[in-house]
């Protein structure tokens, strides 16, 4: 008779969520497949079933944050979020949105700002900060627009001592739902007047 083994994956996936969750917290990981890849190698688990979904990682990391970080993680978002308007603001012309952790509240130390700009032209950003002297490197990732794979340029940039990390999409890709993985859920993103509302909310 084979052995129901689910009540001991059960445990092991709420020790890898909380495992996870204290990595990318306390180390600033902030790619849920690799802090979950990670804690459980540190746990011994060997079984891929066992594995957390985002959002169970998700809810350990907002109450390690709440317990362990508060007033020191609240101070982090604020001030992320603050230079994230300030970064929009002065690339407004390019149709920016804040998404990521600092949006969501879940950023950990050493945290990123991650925007997403929708311009008519691609290079009319990267001119942009040529002109204004501001230096950057380029890399590329892939995303989903709906149902299909695009190949999204990321410009990584310096905004007042933070890494900044802007997506560009195509203009018409703005109104589509954009995800990371075919089956993930969109990702979601803020305008100016939200992160401005969420800034004034921190105050």
């Amino acid at each position: 008779m084979a052995r129901d083994n689910k009540p001991k994956q059960s445990q092991m996936r709420a020790r890898i969520a909380a495992a996870a969750a204290r990595l990318m917290a306390e180390d600033g990981i902030d790619d849920f497949a690799l802090a979950k890849r990670k804690a459980a190698r540190q746990l011994g688990a060997t079984d891929t079933q066992a594995l957390p979904a985002n959002e169970e990682v998700e809810t350990e990391l907002r109450a390690y944050q709440a317990l362990y970080q508060g007033d020191e993680h609240r101070a982090r978002i604020r001030a992320l979020r603050a230079v994230a308007l300030d970064a929009m603001r002065a690339l407004a012309a390019f149709r920016p949105y804040l998404c990521g952790p600092v949006l969501k509240g879940t950023a950990g130390r050493y945290a990123d700002i991650d925007l997403q700009l929708f311009p008519d032209d691609n290079k009319s950003v990267e001119l942009f900060l040529v002109n204004r002297n501001v230096r950057y490197e380029v890399s590329e990732t892939r995303h989903f627009c709906g149902d299909e794979p695009r190949a999204v340029p990321i410009l990584r940039l310096d905004w007042q001592g933070i890494a900044v990390n802007a997506a560009v999409y195509a203009a018409k890709d703005e109104r589509a739902a954009l995800k990371t993985t075919l089956l993930g859920r969109p990702i979601e993103r803020a305008g100016i007047p939200a992160v401005a509302a969420l800034v004034d909310g921190d105050e």
